[in-house]
Parts: C-alpha cells; sequence; structure tokens
C-alpha cells in the first residue's frame, strides 16, 4: 500500500502526539503548513462545473490500523477521541461518549460541525435476532417561513452558492442537541451534565490549535466578515492565530454548562435562542428566516433504519443505512446491487492500484443510482416514496433490469429508473449543485452498543456565523436552488416550510445475517462523495477482505453524473487513459474524506476484539480498551 505524504504530516503527527500525551509547550515557528487553495464555484445549479469538496485538503499522514478488545472510539480530531474513551472508561454507553465527542468535536473543529448544526445517529442494542438498529435523525428544517423563492434572485434565478451561504438566508433550526438528548434518554448511562465535562474543561483552559483547522482558517475567504468570529480565530491583523496557539472559548464553555445543568431547552428557548434568531434575521446583506418559533418547537425524529442485505461469495451481510431524508443508505445499497451484475465486479486492487475495468463498473453503477437519487429522494414527510416504501429502490429486480444499461462505453445522460410497481414520478430531477459536511464518529461501548454517526453544520464554518462561540450551519443549500424545471414540474428536494433537506450523509453499521453479530461501524464526511468514500471502504473490507485502514487508504473515486472524480496523483497514467477509452470525462481532485471504520475481528482469546481505522487525510485517531 503507497502512502502519499505532504508537508503539514511532520506539523500533524507532532500535534497529535502532544495532545494525547500531554505536552504543555511546543515551538511551531518552522511548522506551520503553506497555504491553501479552496475550491469555489460561482453557481451552485451549474450542473457543469466541477463538484466541490467541504474542506480543504491539507496532507495526509500514516495511519495504522487500532487494534483493541471491548471498546473503540474513531472520530476526527484526537481531543475528540480522549474525550469519549474518558466516558467509556467512566461507564459510559457508546451514546454517552458520542455526546461528549460531538461536544469536543464543535470546539476544536469548528469548520465541520457543533450545537449549531445537525446529525444522523445510527445505533444498535444488543446481538443477533433480538437486536435493536435505531435512526435518530437530528436534521435541521427549514424555518416556518421559508418557501421555494428562498435561494432565487428578483429575476427568478439562483443565487451565487457563496451569496446564498454566508449570513442568516442559509441557517437551517439546529437539530444536533434535541438528536443527542432523544438517543441519551433512550440509552444514555452517565448523567448528562456529566458528558459534557470534557468539552467544558477545554473551552474553559484552552486547546491548541490543529494545523487542518489553522489551514481551513487560512483558506477561507467570508469568516473573518463576521465580528465575532474573527475576533476569536484571527489577530488583529486578520491573520489567523498559528498552529499550537491556546485557543479560549468561554462563551461557548458557559452556554455548555448551562445546556449540561438544565438541558436542551437552554439552547432552543431563551437568551440563546434569541441570540441565535438576532443574529440570522439582522444580518446586514443577507438575512434569513429563522424564528424562535422555529427552535421552540423543532423535533427530532426516530426513524427506521434501512436495511438490506448484501452477498459477497459465500458470506451474506445485512447493510443498515439512514432512510431519507439522507440518501446515503439507498445510493450505496443501489451501487453495491448494480455491481452484483457488473463483470469486473470482484477484481481486486493489485498493489494499491485499483483496477480500471471495476472502476467502469463503478462509475457506471454510480451514474445510475445518482440519477434516481435526483429524481425521488427527499423528506419524506414532504414527498411519496415510490411503490410506496423506499426499499423499492433496493429490490434486486429493478436493479437487475437498471444493470442493462451498464456498457462497455462510460454512461452520459442517465435518466431515472422506475421501480416495479410504482408510478413515473411526478417530480422533476434536481439539477447537479454543490454540497458539502461534515464529521463522522464511530464507537463501539462495553455493553454491546454500537453506533455509527455523521455530523454537519454544511459547509466549511457552515454560515460564517459566530453566536455565544458556537457558529450557525448553511444547512438549507443542500436544497435544490430551483424549486421547479422549464416544465413546472416540481423538484422533490425543493425549500418549503419545516422540510428537512435531502442530505448524502452514510451512517454505516453492517452484521452478519445469519448470526446478526455486529461486524462493522463506518462513515465519512465530504458532501455528495460521502456515498462513494463509505462505499469504498465497505467494499475494501467486505469483498476484498482488506482491514479498515487499508481500505480508508485507498485513492478515492466517484461518479456523481457524466463526469468521473479520482483523487489526484493517485491513479496511475495508464489507468486514467484507459477510463477515457471507455468514453469517460475524468477529472483529478483533492477528494477529502474524513472516513472512520471499526471492524469485529475476533481473535484468539478475545472475543470482542475491535480492528479500526481512521482516515489519512484528516486528524482523527482510534482510542479504546
Amino acid at each position: 500500500m503507497k502512502h502519499y505524504l505532504r508537508s503539514s504530516s511532520v506539523c500533524q503527527a507532532i500535534w497529535v502526539g502532544c495532545v494525547l500525551g500531554g505536552c504543555a509547550h511546543w515551538q511551531t515557528s518552522n511548522l506551520e503548513p503553506k497555504p491553501f487553495t479552496a475550491q469555489i464555484a460561482s453557481k451552485a445549479s451549474d450542473a457543469s462545473s466541477t463538484p466541490l469538496q467541504p474542506e480543504i485538503a491539507s496532507g495526509l499522514v500514516r495511519n495504522t490500523d487500532v487494534i483493541t478488545q471491548n471498546t473503540a472510539v474513531a472520530s476526527a480530531n484526537p481531543l475528540a477521541s480522549k474525550a469519549g474513551l474518558e466516558i467509556l472508561q467512566a461507564g459510559g454507553s457508546a451514546v454517552d461518549a458520542a455526546i461528549a465527542v460531538q461536544m469536543v468535536l464543535g470546539l476544536v473543529e469548528p469548520q465541520s460541525s457543533g450545537i449549531g448544526g445537525g446529525a444522523f445517529l445510527l445505533h444498535t442494542k444488543g446481538a443477533g435476532p433480538t437486536r435493536r438498529i435505531q435512526a435518530f435523525d437530528g436534521r435541521e428544517t427549514a424555518p416556518a417561513g421559508a418557501d421555494e423563492s428562498l435561494f432565487l434572485n428578483a429575476q427568478g434565478q439562483p443565487l451565487p452558492f457563496f451569496e446564498a451561504v454566508v449570513g442568516g438566508r442559509s441557517v437551517g433550526t439546529p437539530g444536533v442537541l434535541k438528536m443527542l438528548a432523544m438517543a441519551h434518554q433512550q440509552h444514555g448511562k452517565l448523567p448528562w451534565a456529566r458528558l459534557f465535562e470534557p468539552a467544558i474543561h477545554l473551552a474553559k483552559n484552552g486547546f491548541a490549535i490543529s494545523p487542518r483547522l489553522h489551514a481551513s482558517l487560512l483558506a477561507d475567504a467570508y469568516l473573518k466578515l463576521d465580528p465575532s468570529a474573527r475576533a476569536y480565530f484571527y489577530q488583529a491583523d486578520g491573520v489567523p492565530h498559528p498552529i499550537g496557539y491556546v485557543l479560549r472559548n468561554p462563551e461557548l464553555a458557559d452556554v455548555m454548562q448551562r445546556i449540561a445543568k438544565e438541558g436542551v431547552n437552554a439552547f432552543y428557548k431563551g437568551d440563546v435562542a434569541q441570540a441565535i434568531v438576532e443574529k440570522v434575521q439582522q444580518h446586514p446583506k443577507n438575512p434569513g428566516r429563522l424564528r424562535l418559533q422555529d427552535l421552540a418547537q423543532y423535533q427530532a425524529k426516530e426513524r427506521e433504519a434501512l436495511c438490506f442485505d448484501h452477498a459477497v461469495r459465500a458470506n451474506v451481510f445485512e447493510i443498515c443505512g439512514f432512510p431519507p431524508p439522507s440518501s446515503g443508505a439507498i445510493a450505496i445499497g443501489q451501487i453495491l446491487g448494480l455491481l452484483q451484475y457488473a463483470p469486473n465486479a470482484l477484481k481486486a486492487p493489485v498493489q494499491g492500484e485499483l483496477n480500471a475495468d471495476w472502476l467502469h463498473d463503478y462509475a457506471q453503477a454510480s451514474r445510475l443510482a445518482f440519477a434516481d437519487r435526483a429524481q425521488y429522494v427527499a423528506d419524506p414527510d414532504f414527498v411519496e416514496m415510490p411503490a410506496g416504501n423506499w426499499r423499492s429502490l433496493l429490490d434486486p429486480a429493478y436493479l437487475k433490469l437498471r444493470a442493462q444499461l451498464m456498457g462497455p462505453t462510460s454512461l452520459k445522460q442517465t435518466p431515472a429508473g422506475i421501480p416495479l410497481r410504482a408510478q413515473k414520478s411526478v417530480y422533476a430531477p434536481m439539477s447537479d449543485q454543490a454540497e458539502f459536511g461534515t464529521s463522522h464518529i464511530s464507537i463501539a461501548d462495553a455493553y454491546g452498543n454500537a453506533l455509527a454517526m455523521t455530523t454537519t453544520i454544511e459547509n466549511a464554518f457552515g454560515a460564517r456565523q459566530m453566536v455565544y462561540g458556537f457558529l450557525l450551519n448553511n444547512e438549507l443549500t443542500d436544497f435544490s436552488f430551483v424549486p421547479q424545471d422549464s416544465q413546472g414540474r416540481l423538484v422533490a428536494n425543493r425549500v418549503q416550510a419545516n422540510k428537512r433537506p435531502r442530505s448524502s450523509m452514510s451512517p454505516t453499521l453492517v452484521f452478519d445475517k445469519a448470526s446478526g453479530e455486529l461486524l462493522m461501524s463506518a462513515g465519512s464526511p465530504g458532501g455528495e462523495m460521502i456515498i462513494h468514500f463509505t462505499a469504498k471502504t465497505l467494499i475494501g473490507v467486505l469483498h476484498w477482505g482488506m482491514t479498515p485502514q487499508q481500505a480508508i487508504d485507498l485513492p478515492n473515486f466517484g461518479a456523481l453524473g457524466a463526469p468521473m472524480v479520482v483523487e489526484e496523483k493517485r491513479f496511475s497514467a495508464g489507468t486514467l487513459q484507459s477510463l477515457r477509452a471507455r468514453g469517460a470525462e475524468v477529472r483529478e481532485l483533492a477528494l477529502t474524506s474524513g472516513i472512520q471504520a471499526i471492524v469485529k475481528q475476533p481473535m484468539v482469546g478475545h472475543s470482542n476484539n475491535w480492528i479500526s481505522g481512521t482516515d489519512p487525510r484528516r486528524e482523527g485517531v482510534v482510542l479504546g480498551q
């Protein structure tokens, strides 16, 4: 397996060692990374534009598989993983640990998630036929005052993407806290207040700015426009504080203390809620429609996990993901199902090089899956499911018919299919549009519980609006900016009051079909590419017998529509030429994933052994006992 290192890896390694080992002081003068160029699109509705990445590339590090016996915490930041392990060691559950991890992530990785955003949490309890799988939905909602014109200008044209993002217009009602409270009520073992202690301590006493946070601050053009954010993240001259600078956040510490003591109403009602609403409504250039009633009336939801069978040789797995408003489980299930009919489905990489024939088949399957995604998937409280069930899109007979479209040349125009027993959709397909996100957490506890949770404020630094030390999301830009097509057909994922925008977040749990034993928890950030990053990891582990770290380390790739995107400098010229010879448009990008994966790995004398990996493209670590 090849590893590609960049200059920031040295800095990152030193920083990780310090945060976990308790370094008090270290010099950063020679360790600051060079600034990276952020990828920016002019229009969200430009179907021909290169897919945006949620966050900049900030280098690769060498990671190795981590083996633990009973518990595992995988997150995007060492301090967050450390907080989760502390909670598990104190007797906490996986949900308890996830709450602690989330609170720390919102502090130390504020560009990706926080209490001003939302999340999907997939949880399993028990084993075998009696296990219980639950999907907790903390997705943000559109304000009651929002409508389908939200992202249109006076001429009825879609706003340029960042004109829509920056300010109050894009802010949805945050849902992560109410969702975590719901999950804790059912599965928590430690007191609610205890779970906030690691983050409160760090917020009060300070934490060292990481290489990735520093690089993200350098690359962002909008965050410093907000006075509160500028005062917190930047020096007087507008330059970000350097790597290793101890950042303290007493405002956020105070808010978390109140939430810990009073519960989530300390966030959804009172002066915190008032401050959020004022920030949104009073933005000088781009005000939004969020109201106090939206916050007070927000409800997290428990949904039925979307599970499907997946056979690999003699093994049958049950793969469970998140249902709509997430598109992740459907798209991943379709890709895996379509590949079953591809001639090169089981061609494994050789010395880390992915087979061009297999990549072609994968891209074909992806285009078919994303066509269905654009046509059908939206908030199930607002749209009808095809044939009355989302599983109609995963029906093996339907996928076998769709697979007939996969040929030797690259698909260009790929219309949606019509599932068996379904009527032709009345909706227009959603045009390609920028989509961002996030951070992922995978945890297994000592009680037989495990979870996969993907959490987000959408774009890096969200709407670039800071309130009481936390950032607000820009989640509403996950809706279609264009509400209808030229024929007047409405888009399923258009803006509507109180609606949840479609997401690509793909928290995933994998079980042995026969025994019901949990085998794997995985997920990733990455906007629409989340689907591909997660699918790649599942294929690597389940199809090719890789360890989670080996699967995560594989080059990233995917197709959202006609163009195929591949991770830059990770594919040979011969492979790229072979894809282009089949008619594919291939673009090389810095595909910055952030995959976490924990896999059950029985070993002699250790019945509950976990082997885990984290993405070398970010700063995550796995900790456990």
